[in-house]
């Protein structure tokens, strides 16, 4: 293993001494308002919008997981992050009804569409899976890089995977408890062109060890599975067990519509914009970006499964093929910018998943139960639940030593069993305004019930008779297939629950259904874009629909 030399350590100290002024400069604002600390006081701007949506994305997922995925598997995960159209939903379709209702939590709005049940239960649903999900597989994933890329083993003794994970956390604790969400904004514009520029370096340096694009799609291609399909094929055929096109198109989407417009670690950062139109604006930004990870996160893993293939380069296991390419193949100097943006990365996504969970307990829950506190102690309590939930995550960092070799696949996986219920609720909350309080809670019930019930049996699937009715129901379905049969079912409850049970009164859904706007809401919306939006949105789509030319078979 390539070691770190004293100029990387130079170029990383003066890094992390950027990110610490940043955050004892937002500390010193003035942050005396639950607003101020949980949505940056409302007044965020597009460039800081578009960036902390990236930068709150781009986890260790992508860092370890995505491309893992491409050194395993290809393009067939690049689905998932060809979703900058699905940016372009939040942006155009959900920003107006979320700016006109001004809430802070994607819950709150559900309280006031559907009852305060279906607030309880999605407030539920986000900690458990951020907890369990997103925290864990961040801090797992984020002790694997720093371990394989400083090439440290131990330190006094203990392994260095352990003081990496828990000092991540620590660190973007404290990080994210002295600054609040104006810390994630802020730093987001400095760790976004560092990660883009480490990893487009990475990207680089690997295809010309290689021999070049031709070499690794000559490379790649060879490599098919027994059905025929390439590791360069985007579409696979229906048999596949893992990706069948049948359910990767749509099953996808769901599970894209569900994290980009309806999951508050996502939507809180269009929600702290200064208006619909910077909030707009942040989320085509972020579209753009969101175009990027599949070239400098997941076209590497497939670049380092073709230097392994050529004797290049020695590859462990997929999930290491990023952090040991940014080991071997880059110069001094170059290594601690990487490492760098590795580690803006990790902090960003867990910085937003703390402030989002420190919101959702405040918001939800605590000023709910309590709604006579005052500003400061709101305040207060949110960084209470960032400790707690901070702790949480270190608790779980033994859980995900025993994860499979693929994150990012284990990840969708678990979210597809999240995003059919929420997903269904949203969309027919906003669409159609028959849906109606018990169809909306019903809808959620069920689709969590069954989605918990597969990841339940999941574990004890050895003990479980494949003949049986549990097995054929909940476990022989392929994991996209489940995941839309989910949604579907989730529809139907909505909508069986919404026709027998009373609507909603129609002075309730002034401006939170896209029939029940007001003329001068619609007025507003209609003033907060211009061309310029419209075309940049235009060019975003172009190239996801040019990516999937290219790449379909």
């Amino acid at each position: 293993m390539v070691g770190f030399h004293w100029l990387d350590w130079t170029v990383l100290g003066l890094f992390g001494l950027a990110l610490v002024g940043i955050v004892v400069w937002v500390s010193r604002m003035k942050e005396e308002t639950s607003s101020d600390y949980f949505l940056a006081g409302r007044d965020a701007t597009w460039l800081a919008i578009g960036s902390s949506i990236f930068a709150s994305n781009i986890g260790s997922e992508h860092l370890v997981g995505l491309a893992g995925a491409g050194a395993s598997t290809g393009m067939a995960m690049a689905h998932w992050e060809m979703h900058g159209w699905l940016i372009l939903v939040l942006g155009w379709v959900f920003v107006p009804f979320y700016a006109r209702s001004g809430v802070f939590t994607m819950p709150e709005f559900l309280e006031r569409r559907y009852n305060s049940g279906a607030r309880s239960l999605l407030s539920i649903i986000s900690l458990v899976s951020y907890v369990l999900t997103k925290v864990a597989v961040t801090v797992y994933a984020g002790g694997i890089v720093f371990k394989q890329v400083l090439g440290i083993e131990t330190f006094m003794g203990i392994d260095f995977f352990w003081i990496s994970a828990i000092g991540l956390v620590v660190l973007t604790g404290l990080f994210t408890v002295i600054g609040g969400m104006k810390s994630v904004l802020y730093t987001a514009i400095l760790q976004t062109p560092v990660l883009l520029i480490g990893s487009i370096v990475i990207l680089v340096v690997g295809l010309h060890k290689l021999g070049g694009w031709h070499e690794l799609m000559e490379i790649c291609r060879a490599q098919t599975t027994p059905l025929g399909d390439s590791m360069t094929s985007l579409m696979r055929s229906k048999n596949d067990p893992d990706f069948p096109w049948t359910g990767v198109i749509l099953g996808s989407a769901i599970i894209g519509f569900w994290y980009w417009c309806t999951d508050q670690y996502i939507v809180q950062r269009v929600l702290s914009g200064r208006d619909q139109k910077q909030a707009r604006r942040g989320a085509i930004f972020g579209g753009y970006l969101k175009l990027t990870p599949v070239f400098i996160f997941l076209i590497p893993g497939m670049i380092a499964y073709a230097l392994n293939q050529k004797g290049l380069m020695t590859l462990t296991s997929s999930d290491a093929a990023f952090p040991t390419m940014v080991s071997n193949l880059l110069p001094i100097g170059l290594k601690g910018v990487v490492v760098g943006g590795l580690l803006a990365a990790l902090m960003s996504s867990l910085a937003s998943l703390f402030n989002s969970s420190a919101t959702l307990f405040t918001v939800d829950f605590y000023q709910k139960y309590r709604p006579v506190s005052t500003e400061k102690q709101l305040v207060k309590v949110g960084r209470w639940a960032t400790v707690v939930v901070t702790i949480l995550g270190v608790l779980w960092i033994p859980v995900m030593k025993s994860l499979g070799q693929v994150l990012y696949q284990y990840l969708q996986d678990v979210q597809s069993l999240l995003a059919p219920g929420i997903a269904s609720v949203f969309l027919l909350g906003v669409f159609w305004k028959r849906a109606s309080a018990a169809g909306g809670l019903w809808g959620m019930i069920v689709g969590f019930t069954l989605g918990m019930t597969r990841l339940g049996l999941k574990i004890f699937s050895t003990s479980i008779n494949p003949d049986g009715f549990l097995f054929k129901t909940f476990l022989a379905p392929n994991w996209l297939h489940y995941c839309i049969y989910l949604f579907f079912i989730c529809i139907a409850t909505i909508v069986l629950v919404s026709l027998f049970t009373k609507r909603v009164s129609e002075e309730r859904l002034v401006g939170l259904t896209y029939f029940s706007s007001t003329p001068e809401q619609r007025a507003i919306t209609k003033a907060s874009y211009d061309k310029w939006d419209i075309i940049n949105s235009v060019i975003i789509l172009s190239v996801v629909i040019g990516f999937y030319i290219y790449f379909w078979k």
